[in-house]
């Protein structure tokens, strides 16, 4: 029994022995939590898809990875980050939404002056012959009506004379042929006392002389000396500089603006200090597929003559483009980004740190430098409208939605299938019937350009002409790498 009691006493004192010993090391001792591994990732500033857990080279274009910079404890799913220096060296800059009760904008329209087509004219041939003298040889020469144009030598003529001469004789007998053939050289616009002298001497000339009907500056000049021209023939165009038209392009997005009898101010550059008060008389229905402009026109009294065709006019014009007096929110241009159909802007979210978001909008009419908010954003919200492609290309980086990544996450190597291209890309056959941890091989741009698509024999990217790279690609390890993501 004594032997027992002794075995249970060393015991005892064993176990109080190690209590002071090991117990009292594992208080003392806190657990190092430095020397823990925190877990890195890895990407390429080039392809932000890219996430690996070591520093090396990407696997599309060869460039030495960065590591990526996770800060996204206590943010919601779209919402992210970026540091104070980043924000310092891209200058970015933010303003916040307001509204106004404008109502009006400034169009700058751009334009020339160019000939009356009302006011001009063809000066034709009277008749047919040889053009023996032409005396308007100049484009830009001054023809007033009753001036002598040219000397044209006409066998019609010559036989119409002839004609004339014999019905002298039977002109108490036979009245009706004789007026008759007065007549057919009146119809050749000969004059009356050109016939008078053919009746008075009974001589025949070869050449007749032809007078201008029309007054007017030549712009075009369709004969020369010797030419053989039929009766109706052009000779040259005359333009009555006595009132000219103004013509403007206008966009289409602005015709909406603009109505004929609208009132506008034009300006000439050849006399700064000179405007001219004028009233829109014609928009043309049919726009112009080349420029997508429309033309309009106001038509400008020229009597001084200071006008001339081809000076380059502008004018500015008021424009409503509000019938009520409501408060609408303006955004400046540069705030927005443009993908296909879609129009997004980023959002700071936070007054005291910088955290952004990317929010799709709604756009109205363009009031100058701004854009008119109809969905998307509220008054007193904060919009970066500088450095807007920096915040974006952030956006990528951290696998946050974003202008060409409309759903968000990071995007597995080689398939850039969440991104907003303006049209959806589609497997091959054999990748969608490709089960988990099947190898496929083929060959792939290293600069991504067709975003994952696999060519099953060498050859060079149809879109930037490098050769084509052979891959590996294993289903299973990217599915992985996505859930690790």
């Amino acid at each position: 029994m004594k032997k027992y009691i002794t075995y249970i006493g060393f015991l005892a004192i064993g176990l109080l022995i190690g209590w002071f010993v090991f117990g009292n090391n594992s208080q003392k001792e806190p657990h190092d939590h430095s020397t823990e591994t925190i877990e890195e990732h890895w990407t390429c500033s080039m392809h932000p898809q890219i996430d690996l857990p070591e520093f090396g080279a990407c696997p599309i274009c060869g460039m030495d990875l960065i590591l990526r910079t996770e800060t996204e404890e206590g943010l919601s799913k779209n919402q992210f980050k970026m540091s104070k220096n980043a924000m310092a060296l891209a200058n970015i800059e933010t303003i916040v939404v307001d509204s106004t009760s404008e109502t009006s904008k400034t169009i700058t329209l751009s334009g020339k002056i160019s000939t009356n087509d009302k006011a001009s004219a063809i000066q034709t041939a009277h008749f047919g012959g040889r053009i023996e003298k032409l005396n308007f040889k100049t484009v830009g020469e001054f023809v007033s009506k009753g001036a002598l144009i040219a000397s044209i030598y006409s066998p019609e003529l010559v036989t119409a004379q002839n004609e004339l001469i014999e019905a002298i004789s039977i002109k108490e007998s036979q009245p009706e042929l004789y007026n008759a053939v007065r007549n057919k050289l009146k119809y050749w616009k000969i004059s009356e006392k050109q016939i008078q002298d053919i009746e008075y001497n009974k001589k025949v000339h070869s050449n007749f002389n032809m007078y201008a009907n029309v007054s007017g500056y030549i712009s075009e000049i369709f004969v020369e000396e010797g030419n053989h021209v039929k009766e109706g023939a052009p000779l040259f165009n005359v333009a009555n500089l006595g009132s000219v038209w103004a013509e403007f392009d206008v966009y289409e997005k602005d015709i909406k603006s603009l109505k004929v009898n609208q009132a506008i101010v034009i300006r000439i550059n050849a006399y700064p200090d000179k405007k001219i008060n004028a009233t829109i008389d014609f928009i043309n229905p049919v726009l112009n597929n080349t420029t997508r402009t429309v033309t309009v026109r106001a038509t400008l009294s020229n009597n001084d003559n200071l006008l001339k065709p081809g000076m380059l006019i502008t004018s500015n014009l008021e424009i409503d483009f509000k019938n009520n007096t409501s408060k609408i929110l303006l955004i400046p241009k540069s705030a927005v980004l443009w993908t296909g159909k879609r129009s997004v802007v980023y959002v700071k979210v936070s007054s005291i740190e910088p955290l952004f978001e990317m929010r799709e909008v709604s756009l109205g009419s363009d009031i100058g430098d701004n854009y008119e908010i109809l969905q998307g954003l509220t008054k007193g919200e904060e919009v970066v409208f500088n450095g807007t492609f920096t915040v974006d290309a952030a956006a990528q980086l951290q696998g946050k939605t974003s202008m060409m990544n409309r759903k968000g996450g990071k995007i597995s190597t080689g398939g850039h299938t969440d991104m907003d291209m303006g049209g959806s890309y589609e497997k091959r056959g054999d990748e969608q019937g490709a089960d988990s941890g099947e190898v496929m091989e083929g060959y792939q741009c290293p600069m991504d350009c067709e975003h994952g698509k696999l060519y099953d024999e060498p050859g060079s990217c149809p879109v930037c002409k490098m050769d084509l790279k052979k891959i590996n690609k294993n289903i299973e390890s990217e599915n992985v790498m996505n859930h690790n993501h």
